[in-house]
């Protein structure tokens, strides 16, 4: 299994706090093209096929995260649509020990140009899968995509 490229800041942090818990910030994308097609990339650190998402920046607009985290993986332009859904991860405990916890804010995109490919090593492949032919997904994608499949213009958070 591949290694994820690791945020400039997170590196910073972890000088700090070794593998103590960091709360974070992500965007995840349901990105869909012309024909109503879902983007999806077969990770590089797990094998599991999954919505494209990442790291916010310090500072950085959830929206404009996404779209420069999906042109980054995924070599594709697309245009940010709606937010969907807003929900809290549990601890994540990394290979190498770092722990974890996500804010995911998840929206829905609109595919606008390129052919996506694995541009950055995140992902082994990158591809659209129509809604009745998707692969098994990682939970948090499965989640996240129901979320995004019910939107009716009210973003769903936990109450």
């Amino acid at each position: 299994m591949s290694r994820m490229p690791i945020p400039d800041f997170v590196v910073r942090l972890r000088e700090k706090v070794g593998h103590d818990l960091i709360p974070m910030t992500g965007a995840t994308g349901v990105v869909r093209d012309a024909d109503g097609r879902i983007l999806l990339g077969l990770r590089a650190d797990t094998g599991e096929w999954a919505l494209p998402s990442g790291i916010i920046e310090p500072f950085e607009e959830p929206a404009v995260a996404l779209a420069r985290e999906i042109e980054e993986e995924a070599g594709i332009g697309i245009r940010v649509e709606a937010l969907v859904a807003i929900s809290a991860t549990g601890e994540i405990r990394y290979p190498n020990g770092d722990l974890a916890s996500y804010l995911d804010f998840t929206f829905t995109c609109t595919h606008l140009r390129g052919e996506p490919h694995p541009a950055d090593g995140e992902n082994e492949e990158m591809g659209w899968f129509a809604l009745d032919a998707l692969p098994p997904l990682r939970a948090s994608s499965r989640f996240r995509l129901e979320k995004a499949l019910a939107y009716a213009g009210t973003t769903w958070f936990a109450r």
